[in-house]
């Protein structure tokens, strides 16, 4: 961090003064001039010499930086199939897929344990989006509730007798 600032590093540049860096080592010169030439470390040019010699002559590429993730292509194949079958299937009540849910079904049929609160990511790779459910059955009656509506709920609701005394709680004064 460069005084509140995050430096980005140039990979595109920095490949290309690999690629450079292993013509001129395959070209002969020392890895001491290689280095000089191309103002990186005598370490550096010696990971590439040393990378030169293992590639034997193959395309050498930098391995991806950072943790490798836990979760590979080969299990998001076998959670997109565990998902399409439904929730039912894998023992939840209702067929609503939830993140807890979700990272329950990978580890059980994965062998891996994430967040569920990562899992909106692995989701958004799948092509999978957030959905919300209306909220009202299919089964719903609507008929059957409005009547409830206009008979029933009106005779259980509490009425105030008109010669009802205040409450003690009452802030009015009289």
């Amino acid at each position: 961090m460069n005084g509140g600032t995050k430096t980005h590093r140039d990979f595109a540049g920095m490949e290309a003064r690999r690629r450079e860096g292993m013509r001129l080592l395959a070209q002969g010169l020392s890895q001491s001039e290689v280095a000089r030439r191309l103002a990186v470390s005598r370490t550096t040019a010696l990971r590439w010499s040393r990378a030169r010699k293992a590639a034997r002559g193959a395309v050498w590429k930098r391995r991806p930086l950072g943790r490798p993730p836990k979760i590979t292509p080969k299990h998001l194949k076998r959670l997109a199939v565990a998902l399409e079958k439904g929730a039912q299937a894998h023992g939840f009540l209702n067929d609503l897929w939830t993140l807890p849910r979700i990272a329950r079904v990978l580890e059980t049929e994965c062998g891996v344990t994430a967040h569920p609160a990562h899992l909106w990511r692995v989701l958004a790779r799948l092509g999978w989006s957030c959905q919300r459910p209306s909220g009202k059955a299919e089964e719903r009656d609507e008929e059957a509730i409005a009547h409830w509506k206009r008979y029933t709920w009106p005779a259980l609701k509490k009425r105030h007798g008109k010669t009802a005394e205040p409450s003690c709680l009452s802030t009015k004064a009289d």
